[in-house]
């Protein structure tokens, strides 16, 4: 069929070229040259513009697209394609290059004839298709002769891969019991291969193992159960082996294949059943209530939630002795005891449990009833108990004067396993020899043994003498305990109630002080009071309060009894005074209605006070106490006000000697330092002066006397002073020692001032001013020229005058 169409194309290129070979350039495989175009248009013009009809005119064919096979293995190189313009003359004058996707090392060109070739095996599934490009151009001058060509070499494809799985293996469930057609899963395979060409990617599905239980629709994937009542009790897993086939399964296409796990899950489709019809337990008579006697179990091939099974109890003859529930996790039924029981009483029990489905499946119904039934027995076996009490608790009641050794009661106990309570207690005959338990007291519950027990008949009797104001109530707990057996024991606890007897007096109830006013009425009632008994009150306890007998003659205050166990203090006068009595006591007499009666005399305190008109309190008489008689309450505050201050006036005249004496020395205001004076020019004039007093050093007696210090006491004896000389050497000398002894003188505070003198120097204009140089005292010197020397050294012309005027007078007064 090919070859036919084949054969009839190329006949209809040939007339067709015969027809309009005069107006068509010739065939260009890859494009038409220039002139060529030129020409087509230059022999279309006139039949377009002539009265003829347009005549079209076929163009060339463009190879814009080319062929490869993949996995080509043949040893040549696989040809492609060729490559041709119309101005290749075949004189060899065109080169054809390449670029492009592969070009150079996947694709190659013969740059002369134009021929492509392939220079490897290629794979479709790695790349499809290679976009390239070409051009021919002038061998000699490189100038290209057409425009550069775009074209595609598809790779062309074969069925090189097979169908694969890319999921699997799968895992699917679907319910047991699924009627035919169920969808269960789905599977699915991909094939690398190309699906427009050809059929090397249409892939059918099979089942190669599963069969008869499963189906797969061969166009989908879809698995589908094919077999009716899949039960999972009878199997549960089931493997399927499912193939992919392309070519659409014909002869010679490739396959995959891949494994689905299909579970079938579980529906309550199963009732409960029990593994046997009758059901023997055996229970203690010494269970306690609530505790679990037994367990059965109904079975359900069910699983998970369809084999909950709830079990219940058939209303019957000992089916209300017990209870059951069921087990969560292990799904057993647990019998529960709701009753005491008694071997002596009852030794079996036979009841009926039914076991059903918690949760029904309304499909299944029809299968039948989803319960089963089984009969349970329970014989109760016979244990040795511990005796037991006739009362849960014990009461009595004792006096505490009773003499010790007095019976105040008795407790009884039960042997259950005699069948009945033992006479422990004998009113006539001998005394029981054999008996089956004893009597104790726990000794912890009676440290101080104020009781005793008879270990046989349970008597309680006194073993001290009980003191009710001590201790009101006893708790103390009786032992029996088995002698065949000693670790059975019973406990009960007895409660004594220690009676009172009067034997306390009443007392008051506070040690009451009451107050009366000065302005107090005839009548009124000051203050009220009550009484208070160490012994047990009683419901209809009554206190009773009177003035004494010998008190009747008192003429201040009486005892008024008001009937509810209260009195009050009565005046019988007025117009009491606190200077005259401040206090009065009175007694009072307290007598309780117990048998025999009780009775005791109190004292009551009642002080005189000061009030106001209206009754209110002021003050009591602690004044009295201190003060004479008419002294006020404004003069007392006065005298005290003066205390306080005298107390002031002393505390600041001892404080202020007490600073004087640590007042130093240097304290004073008056600075006695020496001054420190340094001279830096050579005469200073007068200005020098105002600082320093200079007759000092020109004053022999002053060298003479000893100088101290007047701030420090001297310790250290100094030597004499060498006397004042005319010799600048002495007056060095004299300088020099008093600094060496300023520089040892430990007495000295560190603040003390240090004084220096220093020379004055040569040159000066003037010579030497210091009187250190000066001709002896008695000779007489002018000081007059020193006014002309200018205003500096005007004021020390005037300390010359006046010296030398002070010693002229001196003079003329001695003779």
């Amino acid at each position: 069929m090919l070859t036919r169409n084949c054969l009839l194309l190329f006949l209809w290129i040939l007339v067709d070229e015969g027809s309009a070979f005069s107006s068509r350039p010739p065939l260009l495989p890859l494009g038409q040259s220039r002139k060529g175009r030129e020409h087509a248009r230059s022999s279309a013009g006139p039949m377009r513009n002539g009265a003829n009809r347009f005549q079209r005119v076929k163009r060339g064919w463009v190879w814009n697209q080319f062929f490869v096979l993949e996995e080509y293995m043949g040893s040549d190189p696989q040809y492609v394609g060729k490559l041709h313009t119309d101005l290749d003359k075949g004189d060899s004058a065109v080169k054809y290059t390449l670029s492009g996707d592969g070009a150079g090392s996947i694709f190659t060109i013969d740059q002369t004839t134009g021929d492509i070739h392939a220079l490897r095996s290629l794979d479709r599934e790695e790349k499809p298709y290679y976009t390239l490009r070409a051009q021919a151009v002038d061998i000699n001058t490189n100038r290209p002769l057409e425009p550069e060509s775009e074209f595609v070499i598809k790779v062309q494809d074969i069925n090189d891969n097979e169908p694969k799985f890319l999921e699997g293996p799968y895992r699917a469930s679907v319910p047991e019991m699924s009627p035919v057609g169920t969808y269960v899963t789905q599977v699915t395979a991909t094939d690398a291969d190309d699906p427009t060409y050809g059929n090397s990617a249409r892939v059918v599905y099979s089942i190669l193992h599963g069969q008869p239980y499963f189906s797969v629709d061969p166009k989908t994937g879809v698995i589908k159960t094919a077999l009716p009542n899949m039960d999972r009790e009878v199997k549960e897993q089931y493997q399927v082996l499912i193939q992919a086939k392309d070519m659409g399964g014909q002869l010679g296409g490739l396959a995959g294949t891949t494994t689905v796990n299909i579970t079938l899950s579980d529906v309550n489709d199963n009732p409960p059943r029990f593994s046997k019809s009758f059901f023997h337990l055996r229970v203690p008579e010494s269970s306690a209530v609530g505790s679990a006697v037994g367990r059965i179990k109904a079975h359900d091939l069910d699983i998970g939630r369809n084999a909950e099974v709830e079990y219940t109890i058939v209303p019957g003859d000992g089916g209300n002795m017990f209870d059951i529930t069921t087990n969560e996790h292990t799904q057993e039924g647990i019998i529960i005891l709701k009753r005491g029981l008694d071997y002596e009483s009852k030794k079996a029990y036979t009841f009926k449990v039914d076991a059903t489905n918690a949760h029904l499946d309304p499909r299944f119904q029809s299968f039948g009833a989803f319960k089963d039934t089984a009969t349970v027995k329970i014989n109760v076996l016979d244990v040795d108990e511990p005796p037991v009490f006739n009362k849960p608790s014990y009461v009595m009641d004792v006096y505490e004067d009773t003499p010790v050794g007095t019976i105040i009661g008795a407790v009884t106990a039960q042997d259950l396993d005699d069948g009945g309570f033992i006479p422990l207690i004998f009113t006539a005959g001998a005394r029981q020899q054999s008996f089956s338990f004893r009597y104790s007291i726990d000794w912890k519950s009676d440290l101080d043994n104020y009781f005793d027990i008879d270990p046989v008949e349970g008597t309680i009797s006194t073993n001290e003498l009980l003191d009710r104001e001590s201790i009101a109530q006893h708790n103390i707990s009786i032992v029996a305990t088995k002698l065949s057996n000693p670790v059975l024991t019973s406990r009960v606890a007895v409660t004594i109630h220690v009676l009172d007897i009067n034997e306390f007096p009443p007392e008051l109830a506070n040690p009451y002080e009451a107050f009366v006013c000065e302005n107090a009425k005839v009548g009124q009632v000051i203050q009220t009071f009550g009484a208070k008994d160490q012994d047990l009150p009683s419901a209809g306890q009554q206190f009773a309060f009177k003035s004494p007998k010998e008190d009747g003659k008192n003429r201040n205050f009486t005892i008024r009894d008001f009937g509810n166990n209260t009195a009050g203090i009565v005046t019988k006068r007025g117009g009491f005074r606190r200077r005259l009595q401040e206090i009065y006591l009175l007694p009072v007499v307290i007598e309780d209605n117990g048998y025999p009666p009780k009775s005791s005399t109190g004292t009551l305190t009642i002080r005189v006070c000061g009030c106001e008109s209206d009754g209110a309190l002021l003050t009591c008489s602690a004044e009295a106490i201190f003060l004479p008689v008419g002294l006020s309450t404004g003069a007392l505050i006065a005298i005290l006000l003066c205390i306080v201050i005298l107390l002031v006036i002393v505390v600041l005249y001892v404080g202020l000697r007490r600073q004087k004496k640590k007042e130093t020395l240097m304290s004073s205001k008056e600075d006695i330092r020496d001054n420190v004076i340094h001279y830096d020019d050579e005469g200073g004039g007068e200005e020098d002066t105002h600082a320093f007093d200079m007759g000092t050093l020109r004053n022999p007696k002053v060298a003479e006397e000893k100088l101290y210090r007047r701030d420090v006491k001297p310790e250290i004896k100094r030597g004499p002073r060498p006397p004042v000389s005319q010799d600048s050497a002495d007056i060095r000398d004299f300088i020099n020692q008093r600094l060496r002894e300023h520089d040892t003188d430990n007495s000295a505070p560190p603040y003390d001032s240090l004084a220096t003198y220093a020379y004055e120097g040569n040159g000066s204009v003037a010579d030497s001013l210091s009187s250190i140089d000066s001709p002896a005292v008695d000779v007489e010197e002018g000081y007059d020229y020193l006014s002309e020397w200018g205003p500096r050294f005007k004021t020390l012309a005037g300390i010359f005058g006046e010296s030398e005027t002070q010693s002229d007078s001196n003079s003329s007064k001695t003779h």
